[in-house]
């Protein structure tokens, strides 16, 4: 039985993502073992744009009918998914109050080639733990557990599809915000543009 809480690995992760690891004080597992599954944050993450969300999806490699574990998955570069993603996020955060201010280590992620999802999400994460200021001391899981303690288990949890409680959500200013009003839970850029060091202070 596992006795530390698991957490997949995202791709710039959910607001609420971040929460959930505070509420653990940063000591948790990122799971390695588990076979990928399709429509998660693993490989999607949400932002603001004009036109209200926008899911940024990262093509992925995976052979039919093959069980491939998360940590096996291979980023496909057959178009140049980063320079969208990164015409993206200029896009929907250019006017943001900090977007200047992370930009230059943050494109680096956009025109650096990665090879595997696992490790392009993890230096991700790594860079989001820096601009919050805390140590990233990561643990990993060795193999798949099954059986985990429904309050340590986050895996499964944190799905983009499943309804969100507004109200856990304190809001804060959004470049769009004018337009559709305030959108919760959204990447955990979308706060750090719009929030810059006052991000660690809203977690």
């Amino acid at each position: 039985m596992q006795s530390s809480a698991i957490f997949p690995l995202f791709y710039l992760p959910p607001v609420g993502y971040f929460s959930g690891l505070k509420d653990f004080d940063y000591q948790f597992f990122l799971e390695k073992e588990e076979h990928f599954p399709k429509q998660t944050y693993r490989n999607r993450t949400r932002i603001y744009s004009p036109n209200g969300h926008l899911d940024l999806i990262i093509p992925v490699i995976r052979g039919a009918n093959v069980h491939t574990k998360v940590k096996d998955v291979k980023i496909s570069n057959d178009f140049n998914w980063q320079r969208l993603h990164w015409k993206s996020f200029e896009s929907c955060y250019r006017n943001a109050a900090y977007f200047e201010f992370y930009e230059d280590e943050f494109s680096h992620f956009y025109h650096t080639r990665f090879e595997y999802l696992f490790d392009f999400n993890l230096q991700l994460l790594e860079w989001l733990f820096k601009q919050l200021k805390k140590e990233a001391v990561f643990n990993f899981t060795e193999e798949y557990i099954k059986e985990v303690e429904p309050a340590l288990d986050f895996r499964s949890k944190l799905n983009f599809k499943n309804p969100i409680d507004e109200s856990d959500f304190k809001p804060y200013f959004q470049v769009f915000d004018d337009r559709e009003g305030f959108k919760p839970n959204l990447s955990i850029v979308d706060l750090l543009f719009n929030q810059g060091p006052q991000t660690k202070s809203y977690l």
